[in-house]
């Protein structure tokens, strides 16, 4: 049961890898475990997403709540657009490997799609960004408790 609370909080668009690990270490979870379960549910959600978020930004635009919630998180993670302008995919996984709140999987996942990167291609540098924000929390994490 843990396992599944580990993945549904990596999952999540706002506490990700930042909640996920930290979780997974409090559950008694080896560091291992923790990485490989909290990437993986960060991930689940992104080739949906790459998928299905262009039809997602069309329906909400029928109402001007979600239009204006939506153009919210456009605008911010438009704001980023320039790494992956100036070095492509690479700044793609370079954005999503920062562990800081809006520079997750999702926003990435938002970028490429608002940028109109390919979905597969941007997956694969997602999932590297991902993989790479792991190690940095599972390091901070650790390194932390090292310390108590």
């Amino acid at each position: 049961m843990d396992v599944l609370k580990v993945m549904a909080v990596a999952a999540m668009p706002v506490s990700e890898l930042r909640g996920a690990i930290p979780l997974a270490i409090y559950c008694g979870m080896s560091p291992v475990q923790a990485y490989v379960i909290s990437v993986i549910g960060n991930l689940l959600p992104v080739p949906i997403l790459l998928l299905t978020l262009e039809k997602i930004r069309e329906f909400a635009r029928r109402w001007e709540l979600t239009s204006r919630v939506l153009d919210f998180f456009e605008r911010r993670a438009l704001k980023n657009r320039e790494l992956v302008e100036k070095y492509g995919y690479p700044g793609l996984a370079m954005f999503v490997a920062i562990p800081l709140p809006v520079t997750g999987a999702w926003t990435g996942t938002l970028l490429a799609t608002l940028l109109e990167l390919k979905p597969l291609k941007a997956f694969a540098f997602i999932a590297l960004g991902v993989m790479i924000a792991g190690l940095i929390v599972l390091a901070s994490v650790v390194g932390v408790l090292s310390v108590f």
